[in-house]
């Protein structure tokens, strides 16, 4: 590692490390409900190597890209909202924080923050599934 390699970006917050992996995995299967256990340790590996040997560039990088999936969600009435949910908040919780640091990151994130703002009042707004069956037990009394 170089000596001139910020590492200013790290001690943001941890979780992004911790609840993306999941989150953006369930976002890329192709199938509603829990992701492939495959999928999400790929996507671990991924996070764990972008903070381990990665740059601030790259991870906001990978962060542009949960962006998209959290919006392209948002558009889409098949997908469960709860994982952009969760990463939606996560990424914008991060890009406001990178106020705080030195260099350009927060002016970079700031079309990423309001297309995550708009994504994620869309998904606020997504009415609740129906319920299967009656909603009280004793409605069928």
């Amino acid at each position: 590692m170089s000596a001139r390699r910020s590492l200013v970006w790290l001690g943001l917050t941890p979780e992004p490390e911790q609840e993306l992996p999941a989150a953006v995995a369930a976002l890329r299967s192709p199938a509603v409900g829990r992701p492939p256990s495959a999928l999400v340790a790929a996507e671990r590996h991924r996070v764990e190597r972008l903070v381990l040997r990665g740059t601030q560039r790259g991870w906001l990088r990978y962060l542009r890209e949960v962006t998209d999936l959290v919006v392209r969600a948002a558009g889409s009435r098949t997908t469960d909202p709860k994982a952009a949910l969760l990463a939606g908040e996560v990424v914008l919780d991060h890009h406001r924080m990178l106020i705080g640091l030195p260099g350009a990151g927060y002016d970079r994130t700031a079309l990423q923050r309001h297309e995550l703002e708009r994504a994620l009042a869309r998904l606020r707004e997504r009415p609740e599934p129906a319920l299967v069956g009656p909603s009280e037990p004793w409605s069928a009394i």
